[in-house]
């Protein structure tokens, strides 16, 4: 891959990551919760420790801790090593 993909993908990573260390959980729009629950059929309803239903209709989502630390890491090891890389 060229050097700017790689620095590209590394900077949406970890701000992704910083993203999810900000927030607690996120509430899905109806249309969305609807393509969710179709999606993942009963399933979905059993997995109540992560989806809450605060909204009628609504489905909230709780990410784990570990996934901002994750994306974070893993997108700054791709920055740096784009910016250790030559140009293509």
């Amino acid at each position: 891959m060229k050097r700017q993909y790689i620095l590209f993908v590394g900077l949406l990573l970890f701000l992704t990551g910083i993203q999810f260390r900000m927030v607690e959980s996120f509430t899905l729009s109806e249309k969305s919760s609807h393509f969710v629950t179709a999606q993942m059929g009963q399933r979905g309803h059993q997995q109540q420790s992560v989806w809450g239903n605060n909204l009628p209709g609504r489905k909230v989502v709780e990410p784990p801790k570990w996934l901002g630390l994750a994306l974070m890491s893993v997108g700054s090891v791709l920055t740096l090593k784009s910016l250790t890389t030559r140009g293509a």
